[in-house]
């Protein structure tokens, strides 16, 4: 199991690596599109009893069947929030489980969000929200977050993105940077998903092990679902069920990038080819450029 003292080390490796994505946040990265000066139109939100009627939006309201209300406010902090799918299909992964690459990811944007002076919280979800961390500032609010993350023991292995999507739309009330990190082997979510973008700034990270995609061929044998625990007897060296599989998983990869696109939402593909920070470096540089443009 992972340690706190490994994670930490391993931020520390990553700092230089990761340099580029500090200075692309601080520099126009995510924070750009939250910023601004004096009083102003800010977002609108979900009606709360009690709201001043005359600041309904009645033209979202009516297009999302929902009453939202408009915010203006002065410049504010920028609120991040890093939400971790801990179900248990993330427990696979070859030379590195997709939860630990999970953990990594999750410690050094947080550690990012801290040097940007940024408040930051966290997320853990399987088939539900099962626990919220509201964003603060402070070295010792990270780490009592990044143990919290190692600690958690997930009350189920299943995955439901919809459910914990609209779980953690209803306890967001200030407009955040929302990052999810998940293999995002889920059923379709885009409903919550195009809510909780109608308020935030949301990136999706996804996570996927480049074995997930190739079955190896050792003849007949018994395959489990993670989640669910099914067990069900295949012949791996038959050629058709292997292409089968392996478009099978290109297909769902694809129809989440879609449903992403179609909601103006950034989705990140990471997988163990490639460090994450380059990644994430590649990601802010054209976020930057097209910002410059």
């Amino acid at each position: 199991m992972t340690q706190l003292s490994e994670l930490l080390k391993k931020i520390k490796n990553l700092e230089i690596n990761t340099k580029t994505l500090v200075e692309g946040m601080e520099s126009g990265g995510y924070r750009s599109r939250f910023r601004g000066g004096g009083i102003e139109f800010s977002e609108v939100r979900g009606y709360i009893p009690g709201d001043d009627a005359r600041r309904i939006d009645w033209n979202v309201s009516a297009r999302y069947d929902n009453l939202f209300v408009k915010e203006f406010v002065e410049e504010k902090e920028l609120n991040v929030y890093v939400i971790v799918d801990l179900s248990a299909s993330n427990d696979f992964g070859f030379e590195k489980s997709k939860k630990e690459l999970a953990f990594e990811i999750t410690a050094s944007l947080i550690f990012s969000a801290l040097k940007n002076n940024d408040r930051v919280g966290l997320g853990i979800f399987t088939n539900s929200l099962e626990k919220f961390v509201p964003a603060k500032k402070g070295k010792r609010h990270m780490l009592q977050m990044l143990q919290q993350l190692l600690d958690h023991s997930p009350a189920s292995k299943e995955t439901n993105i919809f459910q914990s999507i609209s779980d953690l739309y209803k306890k967001l009330r200030r407009r955040s940077v929302v990052i999810i990190i998940s293999d995002f082997l889920s059923d379709s979510f885009s409903k919550p998903l195009q809510l909780l973008k109608l308020q935030h700034q949301v990136i999706l990270v996804s996570i996927s092990d480049i074995r997930e995609r190739v079955i190896p061929d050792i003849g007949h044998a018994y395959f489990e679902d993670a989640e669910s625990g099914e067990q069900i007897l295949v012949n791996t060296s038959d050629k058709k069920f292997q292409e089968q599989y392996a478009k099978l998983i290109d297909d769902a990869l694809k129809k989440i990038q879609y449903d992403a696109r179609k909601l103006g939402i950034d989705m990140l593909n990471l997988t163990n080819e490639e460090s994450f920070d380059i990644t994430f470096n590649r990601y802010f540089r054209n976020k930057m450029r097209s910002h410059l443009q």
